[in-house]
């Protein structure tokens, strides 16, 4: 009866583990074919792979596109370590009275859909633009602003740091470290697989992020991947093979970053549900 229960429980895992793992498939043979064959839901590798290839790098610059998303998810990624661990840190370590009140309000904020706050957002990049024109609309750093960290990232820091052992901090006061060094000298090298989870988390999410930087980026050679991407499905008869070719390219940055980094993934996100 064991053995029978587990045969199940293996064709179950398997038919989901094909269900998930489809889309992707699909879209790496896509990229092999034929827009027509696209078309038609082929799922046989085609020979069409360097020609779309091709096509792809006469079409659009996607270069600049990649370059740009890059810059834009790096910085994003390093700024929300820093900023989301400080707090999740701080909401934990230090006591406060008012201390869950705010946190409390920040989880609140979650619930905020980011379309409520997209026109005051724009709004206040509009205004900011005027005064300081590196940091307003059209502005690579205009897209990391209002990004770099979450409320989430608050709260996987801090119950996170529910786990973080007190005695390393009382020994290192003893020392004589002080509270900015006891955090990147000693919490940040103990938490590193917090921080590789989260960070590959931020990663993926700044580098698909579409809606925000089509609603502040107008120049054309700061387009990001997503919105390249989009352009090229927007024309009046698509090219498909094309499409999924620059969809391949551009889900290789983040499949490295998560494959060089899963088991310090799977260890940070397991330690945050303990």
């Amino acid at each position: 009866m064991d053995k029978l229960k587990r045969v199940f429980v293996y064709i179950f895992l398997s038919v989901l583990a094909f269900v998930s793992i489809f889309p992707f498939l699909w879209m790496i043979i896509s990229a092999t074919n034929k827009s027509a064959d696209v078309t038609k839901g082929r799922l046989l590798p085609g020979g069409q792979l360097f020609e779309n290839i091709n096509q792809l790098f006469s079409t659009v610059d996607i270069l600049p596109a990649l370059l740009n998303s890059a810059k834009i998810s790096v910085t994003t990624t390093v700024l929300a370590m820093v900023i989301a661990s400080l707090a999740g840190y701080g909401f934990e370590i230090y006591r406060s009275r008012a201390k869950d009140v705010v946190f409390n309000i920040l989880l609140l904020s979650m619930m905020i859909p980011f379309a409520a706050i997209m026109v005051p957002l724009y709004q206040m990049f509009g205004g900011i633009s005027q005064v300081i024109p590196f940091i307003g609309l059209d502005t690579l750093s205009g897209v990391v602003l209002p990004t770099f960290t979450t409320a989430f990232l608050i709260f996987f820091f801090r119950q996170n740091t529910k786990m973080f052992p007190r005695e390393l901090l009382e020994a290192g006061r003893i020392d004589g470290l002080n509270e900015i060094s006891l955090f990147f000298r000693i919490f940040m090298p103990t938490m590193k697989t917090t921080y590789a989870a989260a960070g590959i988390i931020t990663f993926m999410s700044s580098w698909n992020n579409y809606l925000w930087p089509l609603i502040v980026l107008q120049s054309p050679e700061k387009k990001t991947v997503p919105m390249l991407i989009s352009n090229l499905g927007s024309s009046y008869s698509p090219d498909y093979g094309i499409i999924m070719t620059a969809i391949v390219i551009s889900t290789i940055p983040t499949a490295l970053v998560f494959f060089l980094m899963q088991k310090h993934f799977v260890a940070g996100m397991t330690g945050s549900v303990k």
